[in-house]
């Protein structure tokens, strides 16, 4: 699929989730073990975004130029009233700048990122996703970022919004993103020989068996079974 910053793609299906969590080779004991829905991610949303979406979106192509512009932005989603512009990672640094720098866009302030994984979305497996928010003009958007699985890089925004410092290390240590030129990262929850990355979706649930009062207890994956 190629994405068009302008147009209307409709929703993306990008696997299939069989059973109230995804969770497989496991005993059911939620009763939703036969539901089977497909796993969508909606697609370009097409103008008027409505609100100060237009503007805002106008203004940092304004600020990029149009051939940058279309160079840098994958496509635009506008989804229960919240917009992300989706950026190609090799782009997301002066994308990030000039929201921050823009006097139109002023947006000053990086709340955070979030990892997020999609196993079934081939190439675009790992995605990162940074709220930001202006101050200047209480404004409130999403950029969004995806890398491959076999190629988990994306530049760090620690540069542009330091308080992405300890959000980046969280990303990496639970997701496995790798934030090029970020000054230290390292693990920030788990042991530093801890293997994997427990917020993939394809993490073992449960993780390691722990013992209480002499008696083993396995994962809660393995905990029931039905004859």
């Amino acid at each position: 699929m190629t994405p068009d910053p302008d147009g209307d793609a409709g929703p993306e299906v990008i696997g299939v989730q069989r059973g109230m969590f995804g969770a497989r080779d496991t005993g059911d004991t939620s009763g939703y073990g036969r539901l089977i829905r497909p796993v969508a991610l909606p697609g370009s949303t097409p103008r008027p975004y409505g609100g100060y979406f237009d503007d805002v979106v106008d203004a940092l192509e304004a600020a990029l130029g149009a051939n940058v512009y279309a160079e840098s932005i994958e496509r635009v989603v506008v989804y229960r009233d919240e917009l992300s512009i989706e950026v190609h990672r090799e782009r997301l640094v002066p994308v990030a700048q000039t929201l921050r720098d823009d006097p139109a866009l002023r947006f000053e302030l990086c709340l955070g990122v979030s990892g997020v994984h999609y196993p079934d979305e081939a190439g675009r497996e790992l995605h990162a996703v940074y709220p930001l928010m202006s101050i200047t003009h209480n404004r409130r958007i999403r950029v969004e970022v995806a890398a491959p699985d076999d190629d988990p890089h994306i530049p760090s925004l620690f540069r542009i919004y330091p308080t992405t410092d300890w959000h980046e290390r969280e990303t990496y240590d639970f997701f496995g993103l790798i934030f090029d030129g970020h000054p230290a990262l390292t693990r920030i929850e788990m042991p530093d020989d801890w293997v994997g990355h427990p917020q993939r979706k394809d993490y073992p649930l449960g993780g390691i068996p722990v013992e209480y009062h002499g008696a083993e207890i396995p994962p809660p994956d393995q905990r029931r079974a039905y004859n």
